[in-house]
């Protein structure tokens, strides 16, 4: 039989089931490393199973959350560096969870690409599974999808699922926050994933820094400070819980301070932040001239170098900010909520 007479296989359309199967082998030992005891089973069954324990909640809630990075993905692979990435996809999730009070509890990952490298892949979600490792949840459960025809090159996406819980009397919904209330910032370690395509147009396309530019300002060079993975905060607000009421907390994401912290305060509140309050990172600073980005264009776009926002009684602000400098956070007083009167602006920048 001649070559051009043999039946086409998946493998000649693209997808190759044996990449997926080592693929799997690979990752086996990172995933049960993230496993906490609920787990029941392995990876590779259709379904996770994971054993909800509820005893130790009087009314437990479910909290879920699902997100993916957003084009930090192309500095991944202009850079291909691909081993922080899935940290960032799971720290987009958990934050999100852990924002209402609950602890992460089980995560799944989505990978799809035009044709799975295997080694990429195990580097993505090794990453995923370091991140599951620090947020205290489980990596149970994800999908790899070959796609050809549907993706280009190397070009990849990656998304993200998990679920948390809270008992209902410890939910953290912005209910009892108040006029005088104090906000305290809690410091990012970078642009985290939000803002990149803005930054990619300001430093890459209009200043045509390279990747491997090192800087005066920064420590590494400009890849490797776009790459820098996001912070996670589960443990030290989780930490916080259990011996501060915590009234509100906004995770810093698009729509930066700006948009996020309005989202958990109470109608007739005003948010007052103080932009000089923290030290912006040097990477913020650099978008900001380069871009001739207006302050309030910044604001509204970038984390600006705050990635959590807790809403707290104002006697409780030294004890949290000395409990937060023990557990190796950069924290600080960054503002207050105020009354808002008809024609105020709901969020106001200055000095407090």
């Amino acid at each position: 039989m001649t070559e051009s007479n043999k039946g086409l296989t998946y493998k000649d359309a693209g997808v190759d089931i044996e990449a997926g199967n080592r693929l799997v082998k690979n990752i086996a030992p990172l995933v049960k490393d993230t496993f906490r005891s609920e787990v029941l089973a392995d990876i590779g069954g259709f379904g996770a199973l994971f054993s909800l324990r509820t005893e130790n909640y009087r009314d437990p809630v479910l909290v879920s959350s699902t997100d993916g990075v957003g084009t930090k993905l192309k500095l991944a692979f202009l850079a291909d560096k691909h081993d922080t990435i899935g940290i960032d996809l799971v720290a987009m999730v958990v934050n999100d969870i852990v924002v209402q009070g609950a602890e992460p509890l089980f995560f799944l990952d989505y990978l799809a690409a035009s044709r799975l490298d295997v080694d990429r892949a195990t580097e993505i979600i090794a990453g995923i599974a370091r991140g599951c490792k620090e947020s205290g949840c489980s990596l149970i459960g994800g999908e790899s999808a070959e796609m050809p025809g549907f993706y280009q090159g190397n070009d990849y996406e990656l998304a993200g699922f998990a679920v948390g819980i809270v008992d209902r009397s410890r939910l953290i919904d912005g209910s009892e926050i108040k006029v005088g209330d104090k906000i305290i910032g809690l410091a990012s370690s970078g642009l985290h994933s939000n803002g990149y395509s803005l930054a990619r147009r300001v430093l890459l396309e209009k200043s045509g820094y390279s990747l491997d530019e090192k800087l005066p300002e920064l420590q590494l060079n400009l890849g490797e400070e776009l790459l820098r993975p996001t912070r996670i905060y589960v443990r030290s607000i989780l930490n916080l819980q259990r011996d501060f009421r915590i009234k509100g907390i906004a995770h810093i994401t698009g729509g930066g301070l700006q948009e996020n912290v309005i989202r958990v305060v109470p109608n007739r509140c005003q948010v007052l932040i103080d932009p000089h309050a923290w030290p912006r990172l040097p990477i913020f600073d650099i978008i900001a001239r380069d871009g001739k980005v207006a302050d309030k264009e910044m604001l509204t776009t970038f984390n600006c170098g705050i990635g959590m926002a807790l809403i707290v009684s104002e006697e409780d602000v030294d004890d949290i900010l000395e409990r937060l400098h023990g557990l190796d956070e950069q924290a600080y007083l960054i503002g207050a909520i105020g009354k808002l009167e008809d024609g105020d602006d709901p969020v106001v920048f200055g000095t407090l």
